[in-house]
């Protein structure tokens, strides 16, 4: 009789973890396969060949890229991350790494998610960066300065509710809304286990210097974040849900639900065009191939743009894609007039031409 309950317990915990993994396999599109769609005069940037995890561009053309991302299962190599600038109103487009100046650990630095803020009473330019130093999450607040190409480190940031961040969107020089991309803290938990399982457990967080809070939850896997141009909505992609999120703000920094557009990839991050409002977003057509990295199989890359997404047809449309020989795993798309950024998590960085 021990036996046969034995047997049969093992029997329907295997058909269980059966339709956890068929489950986890749909959430990561890794049946999906993409035919190439080019932009014109794609080029790859020099000296960028470890990753550009996340871009973002102000609005006078000076771009921050977060490169050299080490994450658990992508290819690393070793070398501690860097933060590079362009300055894209000159005509060489030629990456420079920024120095980091100040009290910090910079063999340690693993950055991942970034933000920009410009001092509304000086115009100064700050960046909020997503550290993992030996896979924690902390968030660095730097000062950028321009006439030397210095990031001089102010402070750091922890919290016990910002345990696993991704992305980050800052509101002011000491607030802002940050991803979390996993439910559990433990390395093995997050790594095994929660894939597996794959719950709406994820959420938001919102950090100011008088209150830190989850303001919005229910997400597969909480990723990109980023901020509407009149600031009155939070975006928010859920990666494996397959959707972004528009979240209203409140006086009290809560996030309030407005809407959720089906995007039919795992978007990465979010960058918002100042003029047009549109969402631009780096994805990944096909997880599976990326979290199960071949180098003989590469991830694939693709671009979503949405228009009007304040509106009741908001209008989702497909701006690129490759199907893993040229761009491997994007992860953020950035445009500046005419021209686009498309950074990937762990390989080449590519420059090209808008339609």
């Amino acid at each position: 009789m021990g036996k046969l309950v034995l047997t049969l317990a093992v029997a329907a915990l295997s058909m269980l973890l059966g339709q956890r993994i068929v489950n986890l396999r749909e959430r990561l599109q890794s049946s999906r396969e993409v035919e190439n769609k080019h932009l014109p005069n794609c080029v790859s940037l020099k000296d960028v060949e470890n990753g550009s995890e996340d871009i973002t561009i102000l609005d006078d053309g000076v771009v921050f890229i977060s490169s050299a991302l080490n994450f658990p299962g992508f290819p690393s190599t070793g070398e501690p991350g860097r933060i590079l600038f362009l300055d894209l109103q000159k005509p060489n487009i030629k990456p420079v790494e920024l120095q980091i100046k100040g009290d910090f650990d910079l063999d340690s630095f693993n950055p991942h998610g970034i933000s920009a803020y410009i001092d509304p009473k000086d115009g100064a330019a700050y960046l909020f960066v997503v550290n993992h130093p030996q896979l924690s999450s902390q968030v660095e607040l730097f000062r950028y300065v321009e006439n030397s190409l210095q990031l001089v480190h102010l402070k750091t940031i922890s919290h016990e509710l910002l345990h696993s961040v991704n992305d980050i969107v800052a509101v002011s020089l000491e607030s802002f809304y940050a991803t979390n991309d996993h439910y559990f803290s433990n390395q093995v938990l997050k790594t095994y286990v929660e894939p597996i399982l794959c719950q709406p457990w994820t959420n938001v967080v919102y950090y100011g210097p008088e209150e830190v809070k989850v303001v919005s939850d229910g997400y597969y896997y909480a990723n990109g974040i980023n901020i509407s141009p009149d600031e009155r909505y939070i975006y928010v992609s859920d990666l494996l849900g397959h959707r972004v999120h528009m979240l209203e703000r409140k006086q009290n920094n809560a996030l309030v639900p407005v809407k959720s557009v089906a995007v039919g990839s795992l978007c990465d991050n979010i960058e918002v065009e100042s003029e047009t409002g549109d969402l631009w977003l780096g994805c990944h057509p096909n997880g599976w191939k990326l979290f199960m990295f071949n180098p003989d199989d590469p991830p694939a890359s693709e671009v979503i743009r949405i228009k009007n997404i304040e509106s009741d047809q908001p209008v989702v449309t497909q701006e690129f894609a490759d199907n893993g020989q040229k761009v491997v795993g994007s992860s953020v798309a950035a445009p500046y007039g005419k021209k686009l950024f498309i950074g990937t998590v762990f390989d080449k960085t590519f420059y090209c031409d808008l339609k």
